[in-house]
């Protein structure tokens, strides 16, 4: 049996199983967060992937936490549901490959308001089912190099990077060295430029979870925006 107080929860954005995107980070990370168990790392790009590959390819809308005590699952799921169902398609576009902070992600081409709004609706309607941050995770936190509005994003909503210090991306790889930089973009652009030009929208909210702080992330149930149905269920 999972340790249930340390399981978390993550309200991401991911392409269908079957798309063509989700298809080349399967491959390119070496895991897929729909079939857990699947698929290995490629020996020769590991120390550059452990963090995406053990949080599956996604872009985060509400980053990971832990339910409040007394909290079942499927209370958050209703929730979500119910969220999804009143939400409309929200667009992403194009995408390109970009550097953050030493790493590269996958970022929209022409950055829209209306992501930041959706991602910060999600933020703010599901907090209420988030349990406080633990003192180990706040001083984690606290020791990246935050501003003021970051702290405090960081207190309220459990992360710092939300409503206008939110920037929407898929992550790729870890932090890169510089001398590095210019061989890996070349590799991630063979991988995954194919598929970059689509019109992407978040028309999908899926609900990771991850049983355990060692274990991978994986995807839990999913529900379409304006359907009011759920796509998948437990994993």
């Amino acid at each position: 049996m999972p340790d249930l107080p340390s399981r978390r929860f993550a309200i991401y954005y991911t392409p269908a199983p079957e798309h063509p995107l989700t298809v080349a980070a399967r491959t390119w990370l070496g895991r897929d967060a729909f079939a857990p168990g699947t698929g290995t790392a490629d020996v020769g790009k590991r120390e550059f992937i452990s963090e995406p590959r053990r949080y599956g390819f996604h872009a985060t809308l509400k980053a990971p936490f832990r339910l409040k005590e007394g909290t079942p699952v499927e209370a958050l799921e209703r929730a979500l549901r119910g969220f999804a169902a009143s939400m409309s398609v929200c667009p992403i576009g194009p995408m390109r490959i970009d550097l953050i902070g030493g790493f590269f992600a996958l970022v929209p081409v022409h950055p829209l308001p209306t992501l930041r709004g959706f991602a910060s609706r999600v933020v703010e309607t599901l907090d209420r089912f988030r349990a406080p941050m633990d003192g180990d995770d706040l001083k984690r936190r606290m020791s990246h190099q935050l501003d003021d509005v970051e702290t405090t994003n960081l207190v309220t909503w459990g992360y710092p990077y939300v409503r206008d210090r939110f920037r929407f991306h898929m992550t790729l790889t870890d932090r890169v060295p510089e001398e590095q930089r210019a061989g890996m973009r070349n590799r991630l652009d063979a991988v995954f430029q194919p598929y970059l030009s689509e019109d992407y929208r978040i028309d999908v909210l899926s609900l990771f979870v991850q049983e355990h702080r060692n274990a991978d992330f994986v995807v839990r149930s999913q529900f379409a925006l304006k359907s009011g149905a759920a796509l998948r269920t437990a994993v």
